[in-house]
């Protein structure tokens, strides 16, 4: 990565880092030579929300994210670590650990997001823990939606699932929920106290080839660590 002097995550005495994708995003976009107006075109969000996330004053939900890695052409968790090679893809035996609670974390209005082996490229799906932090509709604004699917499983507390196509759902704590995620859905604390959600989304590959197909003329037209719960 040719541009080191910009930095990609914050560091505190501790050793916990918080993820900038936004810096990311700038260091991929420089590298390339491309201008927001660019980048606005291969992802389809405004200038004004690229530059924002650019200048760490906007956070990114995983549908953002998404968005980025398909128009940029890369793997999703080069967002928040670009500096790290590409595993190759015929390697067999493949792992990476995430310790109890770790990962890189990014916050939200409407979730507390940890990305767990952020370090992995090239994964075929990808696990979000989700912290709810809205408890209506109206507090959460307008549902979100990406391209593959999503299977969550709640942690703890008690989840009021809505969707644009099915009455809302309540799970509790074990209850599990697979879903086609191209289909608008929020998830909401259904009760007072902590609230999570394992949340496993597939589509990155999907993503990268539907970028591939845009660009193709002859074809028609998505943190900081933090100790463990107990």
């Amino acid at each position: 990565m040719a541009h080191h002097s910009l930095k990609l995550a914050d560091r505190d005495a501790g050793g916990r880092t918080s993820a900038r994708p936004g810096a990311a995003l700038k260091a991929l976009r420089m590298q390339r030579g491309w201008t927001l107006a660019e980048v606005s075109k291969r992802t389809d969000l405004p200038v004004s929300t690229l530059s924002k996330i650019e200048n760490d004053r906007m956070s990114l939900s995983y549908d953002k994210l998404a968005r980025i890695s398909a128009g940029l052409g890369v793997d999703i968790s080069q967002l928040f670590t670009p500096q790290v090679a590409s595993m190759p893809g015929a390697v067999s035996g493949r792992r990476s650990f995430t310790a109890a609670g770790q990962g890189q974390e990014i916050d939200t209005e409407n979730y507390g997001h940890i990305y767990p082996v952020a370090d992995f490229l090239n994964k075929r799906f990808v696990p979000v823990i989700a912290e709810l932090r809205k408890r209506t509709l109206a507090e959460f604004g307008e549902m979100i939606r990406h391209s593959g699917e999503e299977y969550a499983y709640v942690l703890e507390g008690t989840v009021e699932f809505h969707s644009e196509l099915y009455a809302p759902l309540i799970l509790r704590k074990g209850d599990s929920l697979y879903f086609d995620s191209g289909m608008a859905h929020a998830y909401l604390k259904a009760e007072a106290g902590p609230c999570r959600v394992l949340s496993i989304c597939s589509g990155p590959e999907s993503q990268l080839m539907e970028a591939v197909r845009r660009e193709n003329p002859e074809k028609p037209k998505h943190g900081r660590t933090r100790k463990a719960k107990a």
